[in-house]
């Protein structure tokens, strides 16, 4: 099928080429952790490591260490059923979110490793991690032509012809960007038989025992790990914490070093602009006009604005902001955060304490939570995320009786 040229000559390819789109429908589907695509990917993580580029970038190693094959073979071991074929549903269009680097290639894994050919669009910002992993990518597509039919990173500016080509011949498309994304996305049509997963707007919270907390000896690791978790983003990505919940009996004492340590790291490492502070004082205010008791806490500047609040209701979420800017809410019952977590927009739960403690709370019916992972952890990509079982969404299962 030849398709429109005026149409495909708009795309930018950073990875592959717009004779590999024209005949992406006679491309055959592989199997759920085809061997082919997990020895590609480990050639790709030893690239990526091997850039020196890379140093500077915590979330670009996290993602080449995630795709080493001792990594996949976990993965293959615990999603992977021998007694069934399982295939890729043939092309899968992915739309990453523009304002997190690595996503769009934890979306692209998800989909090679589920058997798909892969069309991605990357963020439309030009972020050093995405030319360091498409590099990587590239040199790999030496090594592994077989592989180049099944790996496309395209870049291109809102374009509805460009959108309704692609979702044309998608079998599944994958929406990262966030709810006004989705809905852009949904005026260009899919096949009858195409799905679609979205990943709409979310929010994150931390739980935080003080009293915990407080016996940590390596505070400033702990600082790192939040570090990792909200300031890496700029707090755009949906797992970063909006929200600081404190339990236990040493509250006062806990916050007080805790954002100390977190202040200097920020301090040391964080490149902020004025206008931050400003956008972040806005949402302050505006949630001061429209809920009693909260307040601004006292700061030194404007890198971190901490908000208190007499309590946490999903209404708050309509004044969260980014690039350090934190809620807290001293937790005497865990039961008191069910009115936030049950909003089905609440995604992950980073924690330090006893991960037991929410079980009340999760058992308990919420919409919210689909997942509770350590501080330090909440970026840590999985193939299931949102409550989406990717493997099972992302191939179709033969069965033979």
């Amino acid at each position: 099928m030849q398709l429109n040229s005026d149409v495909l000559n708009r795309i930018n390819y950073l990875v592959g080429t717009s004779e590999i789109v024209n005949s992406i429908s006679d491309i055959s589907s592989k199997q759920l952790f085809d061997n082919s695509i997990i020895e590609f990917l480990n050639y790709t993580s030893k690239e990526i490591m091997k850039d020196s580029r890379s140093r500077m970038y915590s979330d670009v190693v996290t993602f080449a260490f995630w795709i080493r094959k001792s990594s996949i073979v976990k993965l293959n071991g615990k999603y992977n059923d021998e007694m069934q074929i399982k295939l890729g549903k043939g092309v899968a269009f992915h739309i990453a979110p523009s304002n997190v680097p690595v996503n769009f290639a934890y979306s692209l894994v998800s989909g090679l490793l589920t058997g798909n050919v892969n069309i991605v669009r990357v963020p439309s910002k030009e972020f050093p991690q995405v030319g360091i992993i498409t590099d990587a990518l590239n040199k790999a597509l030496i090594e592994y032509p077989e592989m180049r039919q099944y790996v496309l990173c395209i870049r291109y500016d809102r374009d509805k012809d460009i959108n309704d080509l692609l979702s044309s011949l998608a079998d599944v498309r994958i929406v990262w960007g966030g709810d006004q994304t989705i809905s852009e996305l949904r005026k260009s049509p899919l096949q009858p038989r195409a799905g679609e997963i979205t990943f709409a707007d979310r929010y994150s919270l931390a739980v935080i025992d003080s009293d915990r907390y407080m016996d940590i000896e390596d505070k400033e690791r702990v600082a790192e790990d939040f570090y990792n978790d909200t300031f890496l983003t700029d707090q755009n990505a949906c797992t970063s914490p909006r929200i600081v919940v404190w339990t236990g009996s040493q509250k006062q004492e806990a916050k007080k070093v805790f954002w100390d340590n977190e202040y200097r790291l920020v301090k040391k490492k964080y490149t902020f602009q004025s206008i931050q502070g400003v956008n972040k004082l806005t949402k302050a205010f505006l949630a001061a006009a429209e809920q009693f008791g909260v307040k601004i806490l006292e700061r030194k500047d404007n890198l971190i604005v901490r908000v208190a609040v007499l309590n946490v209701t999903e209404k708050l979420m309509e004044y969260r902001d980014n690039s350090g800017y934190f809620y807290e809410y001293d937790c005497d019952d865990i039961m008191s955060i069910a009115p936030l977590c049950k909003d089905n927009r609440c995604q992950t739960l980073g924690y330090i304490g006893d991960k037991e403690m929410f079980l009340p709370l999760l058992i308990s019916g919420v919409k919210g939570i689909d997942r509770v992972v350590p501080i330090g952890k909440t970026m840590d990509f999985d193939l299931i995320w949102d409550g989406y079982n990717l493997p099972a969404l992302l191939t179709r299962t033969i069965v033979m009786e």
